[in-house]
């Protein structure tokens, strides 16, 4: 990785989870679009178990090492306060801040009917809750930039998931969770431009330890010509979104995966019948299926 002028060049980035993974591979590629990153991740199991400091602490080595400017963070994102303490320390050390990129989360598969409360909040804690304590803090300094007088330019960079969009056997949680960040982003779009602050989300598919061993056969393209799940591919549609050039896009899905960048519709209205009039219980069933055989077919629920 060379440092040199970039798109990103003296912006800064908050990016969670970004020790390992995707979240690694998006600071390397900010940094080397020089941008100022700061490395946030407390090194959890993929459970959400544990700490350990050492990945974060290596990945800012990496940038370092590089030329470029990084600095490692360990506070916890679902923590209200400690949130706080991610923005204030990436301003204290680098005078501004202009992107989040909320990537850290942790997944506890399970089929529904063996699913526990512990997992289901725990779940939702770190990627519900993560999302708005960052974001949260972060808009508030957007916020008052503005009132001071100066555009904050500023992104936030959300990431749902295939299993978010489409549902995904034995990840209940896991998809209700980020079904539930696709909706958020689109709410913060809504509300966020009339400061600056756009607001997108990714479903990303690449190689990392949630997907290893979920979707272990298609992960496996290490050694074809093109490493179709490896981890890089999604970060350059992440810089973008993060740099001055994509300030007209907000409201956005994107579902990423080696060479593909698609664009998600949402969800649409479809066809429809109204009589204008209150219908009969017992004419509910024929209009049902008349309306069945008409929409589009529906992706699949992954893993059926």
């Amino acid at each position: 990785m060379g440092i040199c002028e970039g798109i990103c060049e003296g912006r800064t980035v908050i990016i969670t989870g970004a020790a390992r993974g995707l979240g690694r591979a998006y600071a390397l590629a900010f940094a080397a679009e020089g941008a100022n990153v700061v490395v946030n991740d407390i090194g959890t199991s993929l459970g959400g178990e544990g700490r350990d400091t050492s990945a974060a602490d290596a990945v800012v080595g990496e940038i370092r090492l590089a030329g470029g400017k990084s600095i490692a963070n360990y506070e916890d994102i679902t923590d209200w306060d400690a949130a706080k303490r991610i923005v204030d320390a990436t301003v204290a050390e680098f005078g501004d801040l202009h992107v989040v990129v909320n990537n850290a989360g942790i997944v506890r598969d399970r089929m529904f009917v063996s699913a526990t409360p512990e997992e289901w909040d725990a779940t939702m804690h770190v990627h519900l809750r993560g999302h708005f304590c960052v974001s949260r803090h972060a808009v508030d300094y957007w916020r008052a930039k503005q009132k001071a007088g100066t555009d904050p330019d500023a992104r936030i960079i959300n990431t749902s998931s295939g299993a978010g969009l489409q549902g995904s056997i034995a990840q209940a949680a896991y998809s209700t969770a980020k079904g539930g960040i696709a909706s958020l982003t689109l709410v913060q779009a809504a509300e966020l431009g009339r400061y600056g602050i756009t607001a997108n989300a990714l479903a990303p598919s690449a190689r990392t330890r949630m997907t290893e061993q979920a979707f272990a056969e298609k992960m496996a393209t290490a050694d074809q010509a093109f490493d179709a799940m490896d981890p890089a591919n999604i970060a350059p549609t992440v810089v973008w979104l993060g740099s001055s050039a994509s300030a007209h896009v907000t409201g956005c899905v994107f579902e990423l995966e080696g060479g593909k960048i698609m664009l998600e519709q949402g969800w649409r209205e479809g066809a429809f019948v109204d009589q204008q009039a209150r219908w009969e219980p017992a004419q509910v069933g024929d209009v049902v299926e008349r309306l069945l055989a008409e929409r589009a077919r529906p992706r699949q629920v992954w893993g059926t």
